[in-house]
Formats: C-alpha cells, structure tokens, sequence
C-alpha cells in the first residue's frame, strides 16, 4: 500500500491543494497527517482527497473541537494528540513531535514498526534500532520554503520525499 504523509500546513491553503492534487496523482490509498492544520477551514480543501485521512494535532492547532467536527463531516479520523495505526502488519504511530520525551521513549521500546512525525518543519527519514522514523516536512514552506510531503511503501518500507515547489 502507498501512503501519503503531511504535517505542518499551517493554513496554506495553496499548497495544501497542491498536495492533495499531488497525493490524488499518486493514488495513495490513505493519508496521514502529523499536526499543524491551524484552523478549521482548512478542512475544506481536505475534502479533496481520494483516501481516507487520519491525523493527529500539533502544537499550534487552534479550535480542536472544531476542526475535529469539521474533518468529521467528510469521513477524516483527528485523534487527538496521538494515533496508533496498523496498516499492512505495521505498527505506526502517528504524532506532532513537540514531546521529544514521547518520541525517545517510543524509539527506546520498539514498539512500532513505523513513527511518523512533524513539528520541525525539516524532511527526513531514518532507522532507529527497528523503527523507521519518517517527518515529511512542512507542507506550507514557511520555515523552510521548501514545501514537502513523503510517500512509503508499506512492502519495501522506501520513502519519497515529494516537493511541492512552486
């Protein structure tokens, strides 16, 4: 299965159409994202999408009740501040990445096959022990002004990191 990841969109909504176009493309089957949507009429341009999405908040979410009330209308699953998924046999734990605690502590166990998080607005991808860890970088450029999002195969485990330059 091919999954689309995203984090940190931050209300761009340029580019976050720029990405759901792109992950349309690519016929991801389900859609990932680690937080930082901001506020909730950024649901709207989610609507978009082709796969199903499951998401977590970050750090700078605003209306959460809201914005969980608004992905909910059109079948989107924000879990709160974590998500536990099982997809294909991996275990992938989905979250913003502001608890630096949380994330050592997750890698220290080994417990997930996959973790998957956002907050620092840099792409990138490596092993830890067992687990892969897979941050797709910032949708919105702002910090960067390299927007990105990834793709992982979740038989070979290889990930791409997709631009979304303009």
């Amino acid at each position: 299965m091919i999954i689309g990841l995203i984090s940190d969109t931050h209300d761009c909504l340029f580019l976050i159409d720029k990405a759901i176009k792109q992950l349309n493309e690519l016929n991801v089957e389900l859609v990932l994202h680690a937080g930082d949507y901001i506020s909730p009429f950024v649901s709207s341009s989610f609507k978009q999408l082709d796969a199903p999405l499951i998401g977590v908040f970050g750090n700078n979410d605003g209306d959460r009740t809201l914005l969980k009330k608004k992905f909910a209308e059109f079948g989107a699953d924000i879990r709160g501040r974590f998500a536990f998924v099982v997809i294909d046999g991996l275990r992938i734990a989905l979250l913003h990445g502001d608890d630096t605690e949380l994330i050592r502590s997750l890698l220290e166990l080994e417990s997930h096959d996959v973790l998957v998080n956002g907050h620092t607005h840099v792409s990138k991808s490596y092993r830890r022990g067992r687990t892969l860890v897979i941050n797709p970088g910032e949708a919105c450029g702002l910090l960067s002004g390299k927007p990105t999002i990834a793709i992982l195969n979740t038989e070979t485990l290889d990930v791409k990191t997709i631009s979304l330059n303009v």
